[in-house]
């Protein structure tokens, strides 16, 4: 079974709060030896660190852009605060999940870029990288990106080749999940494709953005029927899609993100050595 990294997974969200350690326990058991867990918001700063403490996993802090209308400058310096007392925890990982989102209406988008602007400086000065939230936004995002030099993940990535190639050039790795199984999504199903191998890393995103096996249409859940939940314990099903589009085996596939997603996330590898792992892609054993 060849072993995953889930660079961007929701632990901490309330649809995971009945059964979060059986939804990581199977997790493991389908091959995903380590999920990043991104906070949105102070409020849940200390959650998701202390998930990815009891499961061997990794955690990055930031404010997330759907949070930016009831932040204030104290939420900032609460950031900054508590990136320095974790200065020294191997298992902070980035500063996210932060960025723009342009698809939500109702959205301040000066604030947004705001906060933006202000969470790259935190990363830039606590020497770490990033955890994009790319929605309709990635040409802002690229132009505050060639004016701090960062580096990280542009998750969950749905723009253009050109866009995807700017990204790449500036050092950053793109994350690709269940969206990517969607034969409807030829634009994100083409670049999960046809992008270097070096450029791509695994994402769930969970609970959200199913894969297509697990979506429920708008009419099928206004007659009763649940939207299946995403969790980490998909990717290993999500990732063997990405492989068949790349005509490539799915070890080769986990080999190459894991690989990449240490590159974009330096303190991540010597996590795996932890487990086990040489930190390029190979040899890694469960945590559980």
């Amino acid at each position: 079974m060849p072993p995953w990294i889930d660079t961007h997974c929701h632990l901490d969200a309330a649809e995971f709060l009945p059964d979060v350690d059986a939804v990581r326990q199977r997790a493991a058991g389908a091959g995903v030896v380590h999920c990043v867990i991104p906070a949105v918001a102070p409020p849940n700063f200390t959650q998701v660190r202390e998930l990815a403490h009891r499961h061997g996993d990794s955690y990055a802090l930031g404010i997330h852009p759907l949070c930016t209308g009831g932040a204030t400058e104290a939420d900032l310096e609460a950031l900054d605060t508590e990136l320095t007392a974790r200065r020294d925890d191997p298992r902070l990982v980035a500063v996210g999940e932060i960025g723009l989102d342009f698809f939500v209406p109702g959205l301040d988008a000066a604030r947004q870029e705001l906060f933006y602007r202000e969470q790259l400086a935190l990363a830039r000065r606590h020497g770490l990288p990033v955890l994009l939230h790319v929605r309709r936004s990635a040409d802002l995002l690229l132009k505050h990106l060639r004016r701090v030099p960062v580096t990280g993940i542009a998750h969950a990535f749905n723009g253009s080749a050109q866009q995807a190639g700017e990204f790449v050039r500036l050092g950053f790795r793109l994350g690709f999940g269940g969206a990517a199984t969607y034969e409807r999504a030829l634009q994100i199903r083409r670049l999960a494709a046809d992008l270097p191998l070096s450029a791509l890393v695994l994402e769930t995103d969970a609970p959200d953005i199913p894969p297509h096996w697990l979506y429920q249409t708008a009419e099928a859940r206004a007659g009763g029927e649940a939207q299946g939940r995403n969790e980490p314990a998909q990717l290993p099903r999500i990732a063997a899609e990405i492989a068949g589009l790349r005509r490539m085996a799915p070890g080769e596939l986990a080999a190459a993100t894991t690989r990449n997603a240490c590159e974009a996330l330096p303190r991540l590898a010597a996590l795996l050595a932890a487990l086990g792992s040489d930190a390029n892609g190979a040899g890694i054993i469960a945590a559980q």
